[in-house]
């Protein structure tokens, strides 16, 4: 389901004036800090399941709503699988938003994980929000797609693509590049705020690929950027404007992109999912509150099933890529399938083999220096 708000888990943050805005938050860079604090806990033990599955009742996250990547299913069969059930409370935001709410809300911790874009790992790791802690399955993971100390792993990926209202669009795009002719000036969705939204800056980097660039080379990116967004529609991306054909494609993750298409259907629109070219794997990843130690032994646990068989046939089912699976390192049953995207649309989608190359604040340097001030 995609779902229409003002802000939502991968929405535009307006006003974010990227990530600076957590020094105006107190407890944030030493400001206004809390006297009182969590307390830490011992995150290298072993899980203990008796404690996971008492404080697995209520989940509570951040950025991790039931709708999102069918996350929903993912904590059923968790439940599940510790034979109980359970109910879970999540409160929407961005990346960003997410890392800085650990950080002011340390003397008295409300989630106990949330959903990032990957660029934000680093941010998470430098803000010092996350426990030294890794599941043993992220082993199968390369450097880049965990935390170097912990505290935060990939998960499933979505590739940047294109939703679009087809008798609204000029044309069908089958590239980037088609975005720029001048009959498609207004008629482009904004991922998001790259300084803030993980979907819009893994769709920078996208773009950097696209034009001949990578993750270490971001100028061909730059470059483009400073021409698609004279593109975007002036108001804030929804399916209420791709309906109406105020925008005729919107740039989001290709799984959010068939949800578009299959609510627009319901409505009698035509519309499709285009991989346009070039584009990337773009992992989320789930980080820990390395101060919500109440429930440490549940975090933990659902760190380690969020990487195994039953979340990545869940997030299959949706149409997400479980992130092992991306790499190599996991088998999915064809039934789990049935909802992707014809494999050769992804002939030219490249798995990014350093992601910590470029993180969240380098991303949002860039973005203020070079596409808007450039």
């Amino acid at each position: 389901m995609v779902r229409n708000r003002a802000i939502t888990r991968r929405g535009m943050i307006q006003g974010a004036a990227a990530l600076g805005v957590a020094s105006a938050i107190p407890g944030i860079n030493g400001f206004g800090s809390r006297a009182v604090f969590a307390q830490e806990g011992d995150w290298t033990a072993p899980v203990d399941m008796e404690k996971a599955k008492a404080g697995a009742a209520e989940l509570y996250t951040y950025g991790m709503p039931d709708d999102w990547a069918n996350y929903g299913e993912v904590y059923e069969a968790f439940w599940a699988s510790l034979g109980i059930e359970g109910k879970h409370i999540d409160t929407d935001m961005s990346s960003l938003e997410e890392i800085t709410k650990f950080d002011a809300e340390k003397g008295n911790p409300v989630a106990m994980f949330a959903d990032i874009g990957m660029t934000f790992g680093a941010t998470a790791t430098r803000r010092d929000v996350v426990p030294p802690y890794l599941p043993p399955l992220a082993d199968d993971l390369p450097e880049g797609y965990k935390g170097e100390n912990g505290g935060w792993v990939a998960t499933y990926a979505g590739v940047p693509a294109l939703v679009v209202n087809t008798a609204a669009a000029p044309s069908v795009p089958t590239t980037w590049e088609d975005l720029l002719a001048p009959e498609w000036t207004g008629k482009v969705g904004s991922p998001g705020d790259p300084r803030s939204s993980g979907t819009a800056q893994t769709t920078f980097i996208a773009w950097a690929y696209a034009n001949g660039g990578d993750s270490e080379n971001m100028e061909p990116g730059i470059e483009f950027a400073k021409q698609i967004i004279k593109q975007y529609n002036a108001a804030d991306s929804s399916i209420d404007l791709l309906e109406k054909g105020e925008i005729a494609a919107w740039i989001r993750y290709d799984f959010n992109c068939a949800a578009a298409v299959a609510q627009l259907k319901e409505k009698g629109i035509e519309a499709e999912v285009v991989i346009p070219g070039v584009s990337i794997y773009a992992p989320s990843a789930m980080m820990l509150n390395k101060y919500k130690t109440d429930t440490m032994d549940t975090a933990k646990a659902f760190a380690e099933f969020v990487l195994g068989d039953e979340a990545a046939a869940a997030f299959a089912r949706f149409g997400a890529r479980p992130i092992r699976y991306v790499l190599g390192k996991q088998e999915l049953p064809d039934e789990v399938k049935t909802n992707w995207l014809p494999e050769e649309q992804y002939k030219d989608v490249v798995v990014v083999e350093n992601f910590t190359a470029i993180d969240a604040e380098t991303i949002a340097s860039l973005w203020d220096d070079e596409v808007l001030g450039g």
